[in-house]
Formats: C-alpha cells, structure tokens, sequence
C-alpha cells in the first residue's frame, strides 16, 4: 500500500506547486546528490589507493601520505555531513539511531516554535503599528483614488465582488431568510389595530382628503357615462306591462338626478356625503382598534391572505427578482450601482486628500485597529500555522521540505569533503613538520 494511502485521517496533503515544477525539483536535487555522492566516492578511492600504494612499497614518496591524509579527512568530513543532512529528513541506511529523522519526528514542535517566531517578531503590536504608522495609508490611498483609472478599478472590483457575493448565496437560504424575517413577521402581530391606528393619524393629518376628492371627482367621471347602463338596467326590470317610453323618461329621470348629485359631491367639499364618507372612515378606524368583530374579520382576511398560494411564493420571488437585478447592475459599467460606487470612491478620494483632519483621524483608527488585532488576535493568527502544519502527513511534509532545500543542503555535503580533505592536509603537515616522518 502507497505511503499516501495510509495518512491519518486528521491529516491533509500538504500543499505544494505543479507537478512539473516537482519534477524538476526532483531531477536538480537528483544531480546534486549523485555529484556529491560522487566525490565522496572519489576520496575514498584515492584514500584506498594511498593506503594500498603504502603498504606495497615501504619507500613510497611523500607526497602520497599528503594525499592519503587529505583524501581520509575529506572521506570523514564528507561522511559526517551526510549523515547530518540525512539525518533531517530521515534515518540514515534506515536505521533508527536517536535524533534522526528529526522533521517527520519534530514536525509539530517544529510549527508550535515558526508559530511562535511569527508571533514574537512579526505580530506584535509595537513593531505593526509602527509599520502602519509608516505606512502613510490613508495619504497613499487619497492620491490612488485621485487617478481616474483606479476609481474605475474600485467600481469594477466593488461591482464583481457584490455579483459574487449574491450569485453564491443558496437561493433556498434566502427565500427561507426572507419568509422567516418579513413574511412571518408580518403574519404574528394583529393586523387591526395597527391599521385602524394608522388610519387615525392619516385622518388626523388630513391625509385622507386627497383621497375623498379623488373618489367624488371619479364618481362623477363614471356617472356621465352611465345613462345607456341606467336605461338597460330600467328596462330589465320593468313590468311586463310598462310602456317603453316610460322606463326611457325614468332612466332619463334617474340619469339628471344621479348627474346633479355626483357633480354637487365633486363640486362642495362641504358636501353632506363627503361628511359621511369622513365618518365612516372615522368609524372604521375605531373599529378596526376596539370592536371585537371587526378585529376578528381582519385576522380571518388576514389567514387568507397569508395562506394564499400568491403570497407563498412571494419570498422566493423576491429574492430572484432582487438578485437578479443586483448582479445586472453589478456587472454593468454603466449601471445606477456602479456609477454610484465611481462617485463615492472620487469623492473620498477628494476628501481624503484635501481633509488633513481627515486623513489623521483614519491613520489613527488604522493605528488603533492593527494594535487592537495584534493584541487580541496574534495567538489566533499564528496558530493557523502551527494547526496546519499539525495536520500535515509527516514523510510528505519532509520530503516536500527536502524538495525545496535539499540542492542547497548538499553544498553543506560538499563543504564537508573539500574543507576536511584541507583541514586533514594541514592537520598531517604540521605533524610532519613537527615530528617528521
């Protein structure tokens, strides 16, 4: 079974760049190691062969233990940081020796402690504030938001964000949102009182005069046009034994008289049918608030109503409608929305750059906000990165590391070998120069 297949389920693959870049990590580290490898190689041949050489010929030149010396040390050095470097990332040969394998092994302490170095030097809220302080952002941002470009930047932006925002919300969680906040909200409370005390202050306010004037002038309207109805309804109603022309002279009759009344109600506002319509409104307002019966004829609408398959419907119709036109206007450059958005962003701009008042006042509270969250957010900050790296697969997390720095580690292999065979050099002529051979 692939070592991937048996990650804990607490863990997470650890995230890392493209395949190709991968490989190509891998083939460089590849190249190095094998270089490498291959030198220490190389110096334990010409250690083998000095060695061999010497004990073959008991008068063998000089300079053959110089270079047996340097080619021993650079052996041992080469060695030794093998061992180091492997040693990181895992146990040398494969064999368990202690304080090996030191990232798959210490890779949680290894998060606690960059979590605390990240916390300790970068989020602390003496080294932020003076950062922002610095920073001058609100002076940056007045003159960013004084080039034309960048405002459209901010609409384009503003306006892409909004589309997603709303295009991302479950159609179904918003009708549900809607009916729960509006729909029955609206359907607990008592409908009656509420309107009748409404109605009372319209009348109190004389805004239900208009009203009033516009129904006498429309019962006017309507009557001119009503002769040919008043006859036909006379007619039908006639006895079988009336004579034509006298239901013509009393829809006639009729017609004159309904014409007289309705213009007189259109004509006096003093009119005693306006004065009844004004008491009948009054009437109904207090009844709509204390008269039991027609409180409860109200509620009984009021069921019917909210009951109704129309008003259903009407949350989720709500929220297509609305998002729909949000995300339109959203996307559109030359939308009410985006244009508003250009508009505020010129004139902050403006503001931010004439208004030094201004400007202090946002440094400020920039100021006192990154202290605010250095100070009582640091520890949640840093511990992202010590939970991450708590759940990441421990081989893949030492192998991806040696990816990144394994070429440069074998320079360290390299120095090794080269600053050994020197120092095993010197080491072996100052022994000859003070003891000779």
């Amino acid at each position: 079974m692939a070592k991937h297949e048996l990650r804990s389920p607490e863990t997470r693959p650890l995230p890392g760049p493209s395949p190709e870049v991968e490989a190509e990590r891998r083939r460089t580290l590849r190249r190095h190691k094998a270089f490498v490898t291959g030198l220490l190689i190389i110096a334990a041949l010409i250690f083998l062969s000095c060695s061999w050489w010497q004990s073959q010929h008991e008068d063998a030149a000089a300079w053959v233990g110089y270079v047996r010396a340097a080619a021993e040390a650079g052996m041992v050095g080469g060695l030794a940081d093998w061992f180091a470097v492997t040693a990181l990332f895992r146990h040398p040969m494969g064999i368990p020796i202690p304080h090996t394998a030191l990232i798959p092994k210490k890779k949680d302490q290894l998060g606690d402690q960059l979590s605390g170095f990240v916390g300790e030097n970068f989020l602390n809220a003496e080294l932020i504030t003076e950062k922002v302080e610095q920073a001058h952002l609100p002076e940056r941002a007045a003159q960013w938001l004084r080039q034309p470009t960048n405002v459209d930047k901010v609409s384009a932006q503003v306006g892409k964000f909004t589309a997603r925002v709303v295009a991302a919300i479950d159609p179904h969680e918003a009708e549900t949102l809607l009916r729960t906040m509006v729909v029955d909200k609206l359907a607990e409370p008592e409908w009656g009182p509420p309107a009748g005390r409404v109605l009372e202050q319209l009348i109190a306010d004389g805004r239900t005069e208009p009203l009033i004037e516009e129904l006498a002038h429309w019962a006017h309207k309507k009557a001119l046009g009503a002769e040919e109805l008043i006859i036909r309804i006379i007619d039908e109603r006639k006895p079988v034994w009336a004579p034509r022309f006298v239901n013509n002279l009393i829809g006639e009759k009729v017609y004159r008289e309904l014409i007289k009344f309705t213009e007189a109600v259109s004509a006096d506002p003093n009119h005693e049918a306006r004065h009844a319509a004004r008491r009948w409104l009054s009437r109904l307002a207090h009844d709509l608030q204390y008269d039991p019966a027609m409180i409860d004829r109200v509620e009984r609408w009021k069921g019917d109503v909210m009951g109704s398959q129309a008003l259903a419907g009407a949350a989720g119709s709500l929220w297509r409608s609305t998002s729909a036109s949000l995300i339109e206007q959203a996307e559109d450059p030359n939308s009410l929305l985006r244009t508003r958005i250009s508009k505020l962003a010129r004139e902050w701009g403006q503001r931010l750059s004439e208004d030094k008042q201004l400007r202090l006042s946002l440094d400020d509270r920039v100021r006192s906000a990154a202290r605010f969250l250095a100070d009582n957010y640091a520890e949640e900050i840093t511990a992202i990165i010590s939970d991450t790296v708590r759940r990441w697969d421990a081989e893949e997390a030492s192998e991806k590391i040696e990816l990144m720095v394994g070429k440069d580690l074998q320079f360290i292999r390299l120095n090794g070998t080269i600053v050994g065979a020197l120092a095993g050099l010197a080491i072996y002529t100052v022994n000859q120069l003070l003891f000779g051979a």
